[in-house]
């Protein structure tokens, strides 16, 4: 067993932003590797169970994942929709996927912005119809940056006063609107590849507690830790860590957006972005734990 656990955004260090799968083989081989090893793995992200399980879980599986987390003391675990839902990911695959209806979206609310894409907006992006507790619209893999960015500013206007006009409690940058009792229940997220339309409540800083959650009914927590992801928000899984006491440091891979000032260490993979930072990033650990192929 070594002293490490590992907290991943999946979107940037695990997978492409641009072809939305794990594009470099080696991530996928070293994960493997790590988890044989015993290490506590959590995959802490957006995108819906049914994205990790086909575009994370099983690449993974199909590079021996399931002999991996078959051995005594391996822990993978799955937190999806920023702590909206979750799920297990043992050595017979991803599990049944538990929601949290509390902070779900009403009907109504999904319902709104799934007809003004498909409206107004499907030149550009699509709905993704695989969330269940947060709406996220996203970029088209034919459309470039520019115009994506241009039609999304649009698009969170437009939702901003759809979902007003039905009387939810919303903020969108320095626009704010309470509901009927005050709250501001929900909020507008952009992403580089999409919006997410989500409960307040919801963030990387839940998801990773309730990965700590699941690890510690398994065995021992490690000590250290490290958190890897390409925006901002990302850093509250670290925040998390260093709020239990433990060692962690969080790794940057988009640097770009600005290096936020932490009490732990922050660090960059120097000019590595994105998956090419985040494979880098697992070479190394699995160089510095001598991990074999497993």
């Amino acid at each position: 067993m070594h002293n490490l656990g590992l907290l991943f955004d999946v979107d940037g260090p695990i997978a492409s932003p641009v072809t939305r799968t794990i594009a470099i083989r080696s991530i996928v081989t070293d994960l493997v590797a790590m988890a044989a090893a015993g290490v506590p793995i959590a995959f802490i992200t957006g995108r819906s169970g049914d994205f990790i399980r086909h575009q994370v879980v099983a690449p993974l599986c199909a590079a021996g994942l399931d002999d991996a987390l078959a051995r005594q003391g391996s822990r993978m675990f799955g937190v999806f929709e920023k702590g909206g839902a979750w799920a297990p990911i043992t050595g017979e695959g991803m599990g049944e996927v538990t929601v949290d209806d509390s902070v779900a979206l009403p009907e109504e609310a999904v319902n709104g912005i799934r007809s003004l894409v498909r409206d107004r907006f499907a030149d550009t992006m699509f709905f993704d119809e695989t969330k269940r507790a947060m709406i996220s619209v996203e970029q088209r893999t034919d459309v470039d940056a520019d115009t994506y960015r241009e039609s999304q500013l649009r698009f969170q206007d437009e939702a901003f006063e759809l979902l007003t006009g039905l009387g939810l409690g919303l903020r969108y940058g320095e626009r704010e609107a309470s509901d009927a009792e005050g709250a501001v229940p929900f909020r507008i997220d952009p992403t580089i590849i999409s919006t997410d339309i989500e409960s307040v409540l919801l963030d990387k800083d839940r998801g990773a507690r309730r990965a700590f959650d699941y690890f510690a009914a398994r065995g021992p927590l490690p000590a250290r830790w490290r958190s890897v992801g390409d925006s901002r928000s990302d850093y509250k899984m670290a925040d998390f860590v260093h709020s239990t006491g433990r060692d962690v440091a969080h790794v940057d891979v988009r640097p770009a957006d600005g290096i936020l000032e932490r009490p732990y260490e922050v660090i960059t993979i120097g000019d590595a972005t994105h998956d090419e930072a985040g494979a880098e990033f697992l070479a190394h650990w699995r160089r510095e734990l001598g991990l074999a192929d497993a």
